[in-house]
């Protein structure tokens, strides 16, 4: 349903740096583990990811509003300051766009910044660096200037913040070569992803919800190990489903996630895909996941129009359309700026019964189809 809505840091020589690669040494995967698992917040996560990044490779530092002596925004640089000095968590004046500017000169160098937005809507006062000095100098300078730098804060809609703080930028920076941008959902994805993102040779925009910070998940002692990095461009399924294909990333999966539960009480099978990764986008498991169910819905907070959705429809329809067996179903905001008042806030915003109803119809079981036959 279409719009339902410094110092010691900066003079680490080049020569001076180890390839991060040898901390692949043993893969996750040969190493064995216990299935117990432990409760961890988002907002635990992303700080645990970050303090380990931080103190395997001295070229990893911070930079951006209160990330030192407040402690980030939103807490999740708690306890880095102390632990590794104002050279490598650096505080800044609220000037993105000279903060941004200076952590990708320093990526120029050989370190690796992560750059903390206090929420993604100001990252547009830094897009030129993002886009034009991070994104394309690799290809630019034919291959001789990698640019290793993350992008990270929150992004989407929050409570009661309106419109210009309220905004998902996963298409904008989506639709940019030489960007990868990544949405955590659970503690796991935001763990491992953003340790991928620090260790990657590549500017990394990474999305992540504000909403989500204080939600537990379960994670198990490999997802706590040091070398655990969730695979950048890889989609997990976090639901099997044989009747239709929902697709969604960042908050949404849980929104999707208890749809299919509402679903599954009426003999809806319901598959559940968390993209992970907007760029590269995982379209062989949704390609996949469509032939098996012949349906599919997509999900996100951001604009219907040139949205993440429609890339995804995109791509289903040139590659399986001969497996669909209905119409694609497209949940997004709504096509106007997020409103202030909690009730028009909450129509502006994908909801749990909107999934449910574009599913319904998925699989023709709506009740204003059962009328109309």
């Amino acid at each position: 349903m279409l719009g339902v809505l410094s110092r010691k840091a900066c003079s680490i020589s080049v020569l001076d740096r180890s390839p991060w690669t040898i901390r692949h040494a043993l893969p996750v995967s040969t190493r064995n583990y216990s299935t117990a698992t432990k409760e961890m917040t988002v907002r635990d996560a992303l700080n645990s990811a970050l303090d380990e990044e931080m103190s395997a490779d001295s070229r990893v530092f911070m930079i951006g509003e209160e990330v030192g002596e407040y402690q980030g925004a939103y807490k999740i640089s708690k306890g880095l300051l102390d632990k590794y000095g104002p050279d490598r968590v650096r505080d800044t004046p609220i000037t993105e766009a000279g903060f941004a500017g200076i952590a990708v000169g320093a990526a120029y160098h050989g370190l690796r910044p992560v750059v903390e937005f206090m929420t993604f809507n100001f990252s547009m006062q830094a897009i030129d660096h993002i886009v034009n000095s991070a994104a394309k100098m690799n290809y630019m300078s034919a291959g001789e200037i990698s640019v290793p730098i993350v992008f990270r804060g929150p992004n989407g809609a929050a409570a009661g913040v309106s419109s210009q703080h309220s905004q998902c930028y996963g298409a904008w920076y989506g639709s940019i070569p030489g960007l990868k941008v990544l949405t955590p959902y659970s503690s796991e994805d935001a763990r491992g992803l953003l340790k991928s993102a620090i260790r990657d040779p590549d500017p990394v925009v990474f999305l992540e919800n504000e909403l989500l910070y204080g939600e537990s998940f379960p994670v198990t002692e490999e997802v706590m190990d040091s070398s655990f990095c969730v695979p950048i461009g890889k989609a997990k399924i976090e639901r099997e489903g044989k009747d239709v294909t929902i697709v969604t990333f960042s908050k949404m999966v849980g929104y999707s996630l208890k749809a299919a539960e509402l679903l599954s009480k009426e003999g809806i099978s319901a598959e559940v895909i968390n993209l992970r990764s907007i760029r590269p986008l995982d379209r062989d498991t949704i390609n996949a996941s469509v032939r098996k169910t012949n349906r599919l819905v997509t999900v996100e907070e951001g604009f219907p129009q040139h949205g993440i959705g429609a890339e995804i429809c995109a791509s289903v329809v040139e590659e399986s359309f001969e497996y669909l067996d209905a119409a694609v179903e497209r949940i997004a905001g709504a096509d106007v700026p997020t409103p202030y008042a909690v009730n028009l806030e909450r129509m502006a915003v994908p909801q749990i019964e909107d999934i449910v109803r574009a599913a319904k119809r998925a699989c023709y079981r709506s009740v204003s189809m059962a009328v109309a036959a």
